[in-house]
Parts: C-alpha cells; sequence; structure tokens
C-alpha cells in the first residue's frame, strides 16, 4: 500500500493482534477496491439498524458524516462523494489536509464534496450513484438510514449515534471495501504510532481530565464531553483518565457522549488534572478571569489545553481517524503534556 507507507511514515507493524471486528461478519477479500469483484462478497455488517449485505466489491463509494472517508482513503479509494468539511478548515476548500495528501498520492478526481450543513444531502449522495455509503461514524436517524438504503447499502453506526470509536469505523467500514484484512492492518499500525506517543509522553499517564466546550464570555451554555465521545475514549489510550466528576456525569447522563453543566457547577470539575477547552488566542486567560471557571484548580494552573478551533488540529481529534491520527498526534500529544507539566 504505497499510500499508507508514505502518510504513516512513523507506523511500523505492531506484534499484537489486530482488532477483532464488533459486530461484523466479513469474506475478507483482498485486493484493491473498485472492479464488481465477488471475489469475498457477499459481505454482512451488522449496525444498529440491521445487517446490512454487500454482494460484491463496490466501485461507487461514498462517504457522509464524520470521518468515514478517512478510512477509505487510508485503505486506497478514492470516494466518488464525501463531506465538505466547514469546520477547522483553515483553507476552506472543504478538504481536511490529511485527506487532501490522501487524494494527492492516490491521484483521481476529487470527490463530489456534499453539503452536510443542514444534515445528510440524500440528493447530492443519489446523483454520485453509489453503490455503497460508508456512514460507520455518525448519527445517523431512523430515516436517514431508511432513505440512504434506497440510495445503496448503507454502514451506519455499530450501536449508538456518535459513539463509534476510530477502530469500529476503520474495521466496519474496510469490511464493507472487501478490506477487512487490510483495514485490521491500520488498526495495529495506528494502535502503535498511539503507543508510541503514550511512550514519548509519560507524564500523561494516570492525570485526570476534563474536555469541555465553554466559551468563557458567555457561560450560559457548556458542555462536557463524556466517555462515549469518541476525542475522549482516544485520551484515554494516551493513558489519561476521567476525572471523578466527569465520572459522575457520565452516570447521570447514561447513553450521551456530552452533558450541560451550567457555570454554578463548574466545581464538578475541580477534580480534574487538566482542562481542555476549544478555543482560541486569550481563551486560557479569560478562563482564568471568569470568577467560576478561574476557580478551578487545572486552570489556576494553567494545566489546560486549548483546542484551537481555527485549526485542523480540533477536526483530527474532535473524530480521530486512522489518517488524522497519523497526521497529528505528535503536536496533539505534545500540547496535551504542556498542560500536564503544569498541574500542581
Amino acid at each position: 500500500m504505497r499510500f499508507r507507507r508514505t502518510v504513516l511514515p512513523a507506523i511500523a507493524m505492531a506484534g499484537a493482534a489486530a482488532f477483532v471486528l464488533a459486530g461484523c461478519a466479513s469474506g475478507g477479500s483482498e485486493g484493491t477496491a473498485g472492479g464488481g469483484s465477488t471475489e469475498g462478497f457477499p459481505v454482512s455488517i451488522e449496525t444498529a439498524f440491521g445487517t446490512t449485505e454487500i454482494d460484491a466489491k463496490p466501485e461507487n463509494v461514498a462517504a457522509v458524516a464524520w470521518g468515514n472517508q478517512d478510512v477509505a482513503l487510508a485503505l486506497g479509494v478514492v470516494p466518488v462523494g464525501m463531506p465538505f468539511i466547514t469546520y477547522a478548515d483553515d483553507n476552506g476548500d472543504g478538504i481536511l489536509p490529511w485527506a487532501q495528501d490522501a487524494l494527492d498520492e492516490l491521484g483521481g478526481e476529487t470527490p463530489v464534496l456534499y453539503d452536510e450543513v443542514d444534515g445528510i444531502n440524500f440528493e447530492q449522495v443519489a446523483d454520485t450513484a453509489p453503490d455503497v455509503v460508508l456512514a460507520a461514524n455518525s448519527g445517523l436517524s431512523d430515516e436517514d438510514y431508511t432513505t440512504l438504503s434506497e440510495i445503496a447499502p448503507t454502514i451506519a453506526y455499530p450501536s449508538i449515534p456518535w459513539f463509534t470509536t476510530w477502530r469500529e469505523a476503520t474495521t466496519m467500514n474496510g469490511a464493507a471495501l472487501g478490506l477487512a484484512d487490510e483495514a485490521d492492518e491500520l488498526v495495529t499500525e495506528t494502535e502503535q504510532t498511539i503507543a508510541d506517543a503514550a511512550a514519548a509522553h509519560p507524564e500523561l499517564a494516570g492525570k485526570t481530565f476534563a474536555y469541555l466546550w465553554v466559551d468563557p464570555s458567555d457561560t450560559s451554555t457548556n458542555y462536557v464531553y463524556l466517555s462515549g465521545d469518541a476525542r475522549v475514549s482516544f485520551l484515554h489510550e494516551l493513558g489519561l483518565e476521567d476525572s471523578e466528576g466527569v465520572k459522575q456525569l457520565a452516570t447521570e447522563n447514561d447513553g450521551a457522549f456530552f452533558a450541560t453543566v451550567s457555570a454554578e457547577n463548574f466545581d464538578i470539575l475541580a477534580d480534574a488534572d487538566i482542562i481542555i477547552n476549544y478555543g482560541g488566542a486569550g481563551t486560557l486567560e479569560a478562563m482564568q478571569a471568569d470568577p467560576l471557571l478561574g476557580a478551578l484548580p487545572a486552570v489556576q494552573n494553567g494545566a489546560v489545553a486549548i483546542i484551537d478551533e481555527s485549526q485542523p488540529m480540533a477536526s483530527a481529534f474532535s473524530t480521530p481517524t486512522v489518517l488524522s491520527i497519523a497526521w497529528g498526534l505528535d503536536d496533539y500529544s505534545a500540547l496535551l503534556a504542556a498542560a500536564a507539566a503544569k498541574v500542581q
């Protein structure tokens, strides 16, 4: 796989067993995508909406929602359509840098970029005439799934909307493309990348954290991301642990990927060693100036990692994928380590 060697230069093969695909049965075919081959097909993939059957190797692959196109690209498949990214795309072209790198490497036409500002754009998806729709990481409703399935077999999330891990997205989407073995290999390689980053920053191990979306200039609406969320579960792989306050919020909001917290209840986050928050220049200073946020020990100590929403890193680790992890993990882990160094 020429592409992976270029984009994932630091990845070495791991000795650990490959991730076992949860809820997915595959014929385990090998080879490149396209061509309509029936070798290894049909494959049956279990999703939250039942079993999706794919009879032949897809030729026209559509990706919707979050990060699903990255799996196809990492496996050497250029989608016929994928979302136009509006979040943290610093050049405004709708394609995040790791995906652009992959497209450049693979060549071929730039996919149709679906406008998903108001949700899945069914008309645009249908116009690309896909024979599979990758949506393993998504929040499809029953109606969304039904509509997409009328266009092409659709790979939805395995159990809970927006709870799909990067592993599940890789293995489910990979199996749909007839590239289950290659997907397992990607998972193993990515696990080694994460392990290398954790080893390079031992100061992260055992630190507790709370991952927020709080605007210190207006604390009327505040969110705390919970353990089922992909960005949070990814941090666990780097050795970080949920604070007791976050665990309590997860118990009180079972099945949700975030909790809302009023400003007067910010003290539930007081036991977090590290705070992670979206923002930009001046956000930490504004947090420290706020009488409630500024009372949190992590904020007082400056043990805060600010994720700049104008930059692709915000998207890379809001929705970690096999491509975005390889692209940005060095910088991301360094940002977290800088916050960890200020824990008192």
